[in-house]
């Protein structure tokens, strides 16, 4: 089984093909294409291909599903006895994207 790491949104993720991941929001609208040519790391039964900071020639390319925002959450601070108190929300964008191909050269 094929699989390989991509560096995407400041991040590292592990992908195989046929899989449905969520990464860090991409600028692309749903249904289009995109690659990812940062590959760290391609392995499969046979061996491991480790980049020096990238491999050779390998990408990844993958379709995106959807754009959209994960459940809220809350953040909230405060300073015990000393009336202060902040409370604010966040939603944090993301891109879920299908792998396609994983192509090794």
């Amino acid at each position: 089984m094929l699989y390989a790491i991509i560096e995407t949104g400041g991040k590292q993720v592990k992908v195989t093909e046929g899989e449905v991941v969520f990464i860090e929001k991409l600028p692309v609208d749903a249904a289009e294409s995109v690659t990812f040519d940062q590959v760290l790391l391609c392995g499969d039964d046979s061996g491991v291909k480790v980049g020096a900071p990238y491999v050779e020639g390998a990408k990844v390319q993958a379709t995106v599903v959807k754009n959209g925002k994960s459940k809220k959450i809350i953040v909230f601070k405060y300073n015990a006895k000393k009336n202060y108190r902040k409370k604010q929300g966040h939603c944090q964008p993301y891109t879920k994207v299908q792998i396609d191909k994983i192509i090794v050269a």
